[in-house]
């Protein structure tokens, strides 16, 4: 198992993989500040609300502020090379794309729950996607394939 300290550390030794993940975080703050904006403004002339309505608008008056100032925050990463060792930006990070879920769940869910059933369930199995794949890529990048093998070659 790999401890989040292990992962800094691996991003500090291969500069162009911590590159690559600042950019990548500059287009999700970026892209859900975008979803945020589009899925609320239905709400905002709308007579009343219901459960599902108010768990959206309230996510994204959570999120939009907190991506917004990641989007900053990133930039500076990005101008310096290296990102911010600061627990308060991790949090806000945690906490802006956790509040930016529940609110793209909470908005499917409005629309019909069958639908935010599905954005939550395969939320899920996009991150395990997403996760499994890098995990992958980097494992194949760290460990040079043996004789007689293809790189990504799993011998099945």
């Amino acid at each position: 198992m790999v401890t989040v300290n292990e992962d800094r550390a691996r991003f500090r030794q291969d500069p162009q993989q911590e590159q690559e993940w600042l950019r990548q975080l500059n287009l999700i703050y970026s892209g859900l500040i975008g979803i945020g904006v589009v899925m609320i403004q239905p709400f905002l002339t709308a007579a009343s609300l219901d459960l599902t309505a108010k768990i959206c608008v309230v996510a994204f008056s959570v999120a939009i502020p907190l991506l917004a100032a990641l989007v900053v925050v990133n930039r500076q990463e990005v101008f310096r090379g290296r990102a911010t060792p600061s627990v308060l930006a991790s949090t806000a990070r945690v906490v802006a794309q956790a509040s930016a879920f529940t609110g793209v769940v909470a908005g499917f869910w409005h629309i019909l729950w069958i639908a935010g059933v599905g954005m939550l369930a395969f939320g899920l199995v996009g991150t395990g996607v997403h996760s499994a794949g890098w995990w992958r890529l980097e494992q194949d990048r760290l460990e040079p394939p043996k004789d007689g093998e293809e790189p990504g070659d799993t011998g099945s």
